[in-house]
């Protein structure tokens, strides 16, 4: 389900146990699929644009970016992300040509800021194919000019950036992600992220070495020491191709979009604030919308209720960081391949029975205040 659709559900359940109440709905992205659309509901203009690029493999597709003015909103899955993949996942072989594609076509348009969102990507190349497609040039130790892929990171000897596109430099990047992860290492981009992108335990190794090896090479050409920025692992790296390459600054995605709605102008007048998104588990509060929400939410003292499709066991850390209750809605207990094509009468039902118990709560405090008087 989209988030628009989410919030048009929760907000059916809330007016059906209490008609009088206000709900706010605020579709929300952080990075990945959905960030353009959410930011231009968010802002109540722009538009989104379409453009042929390069897909996850090489082959031409349409793709799309935002434009708000002279801002430009560019979501990486629109053309790299792992739906793109389905049924030939590879991390090792999908390229990112086609999001600096999409950078330059923002450029080309007359925006000078630009968020890049990165989330949801089916990659693993550091970025470089994004930076190939802006005009950075890699070599390989014959001096051969090549696009590096995840596999062939461990390729590359010499980074050249003298034919970079000269737009690069005269533009604000943003690299909008949702996790906290640095280039390589256990907790990098190829541990963390390859295996649910197709990797198996012997290509997770050879695409962190690769990572570590792209780290050494930027280092020594470009002077750049990035792989330890927070969030540089997102997107299998991309978020370090942006600060080494495009010389970009790194927010969490979810800050910048409650920031953009007035969400913490909004708590001021909330009893309740719900959320979710596809599965909750641990990394859901490494810097995901849920972290985001609940942190803002707990500064204002109200209380989150999170709705999500499946829980994990490494969930109990988020009572201590302003999440109330977690809900499943998962009613009968099977796989995504099955559920998916009931999640809306799913979450619908799961809506409807917190809404009957806060009426119940509340029915309760009621007639304990009435008694007492």
């Amino acid at each position: 389900m989209s988030s628009a659709q989410i919030c048009a559900l929760m907000q059916e359940a809330a007016l059906r146990h209490f008609p009088d109440a206000e709900v706010v709905g605020i579709p929300i992205a952080d990075g990945g699929e959905g960030t353009v659309d959410a930011f231009l509901s968010t802002c109540h203009r722009g538009e989104r644009l379409d453009a042929c690029v390069q897909g996850p493999y090489g082959m031409m597709m349409d793709a799309f970016w935002g434009k708000i003015g002279d801002s430009a909103v560019v979501e990486m899955a629109a053309c790299a992300g792992l739906p793109l993949t389905r049924g030939n996942r590879n991390p090792s072989v999908t390229t990112t040509y086609g999001v600096g594609q999409l950078i330059e076509e923002a450029w080309k348009s007359g925006c000078r800021q630009i968020v890049v969102g990165l989330g949801g990507s089916g990659t693993n190349d550091g970025g470089c194919g994004m930076a190939s497609a802006l005009g950075v040039r890699f070599f390989n130790a014959k001096g051969e000019e090549f696009v590096p892929v995840g596999g062939t990171l461990k390729n590359i000897a010499r980074i050249d950036v003298s034919h970079r596109n000269p737009l690069i430099g005269k533009a604000d990047l943003v690299a909008m992600c949702d996790t906290g992860n640095p280039l390589f290492g256990f907790n990098g981009a190829a541990y963390i992220f390859a295996p649910q992108k197709g990797a198996d335990a012997c290509m997770v190794e050879e695409l962190d070495a690769g990572l570590r090896h792209l780290d050494r090479i930027v280092q020594k050409d470009l002077g750049v020491d990035a792989s330890r920025i927070p969030g540089v692992g997102a997107a299998g790296g991309c978020g370090f191709g942006m600060v080494a390459f495009l010389g970009a600054s790194i927010r969490m995605g979810i800050d910048m979009l409650l920031e953009a709605v007035g969400f913490d102008a909004l708590l001021q007048d909330a009893d309740y604030v719900f959320t979710g998104e596809g599965r909750v588990d641990g990394q859901s509060l490494g810097g995901k919308v849920i972290s985001g929400v609940a942190r803002h939410a707990r500064q204002a003292g109200v209380p989150v209720i999170v709705v999500a499709g499946d829980v994990g066991d490494d969930v109990t850390d988020a009572y201590g960081k302003g999440i109330s209750a977690v809900f499943s809605t998962n009613r009968v207990a099977q796989d995504f391949s099955k559920v998916r094509f009931r999640c809306m009468e799913d979450l619908s039902q799961t809506m409807d029975n917190i809404f009957r118990l806060i009426k119940i709560s509340e029915m309760k405090t009621r007639e304990t205040i009435e008694a007492g008087s």
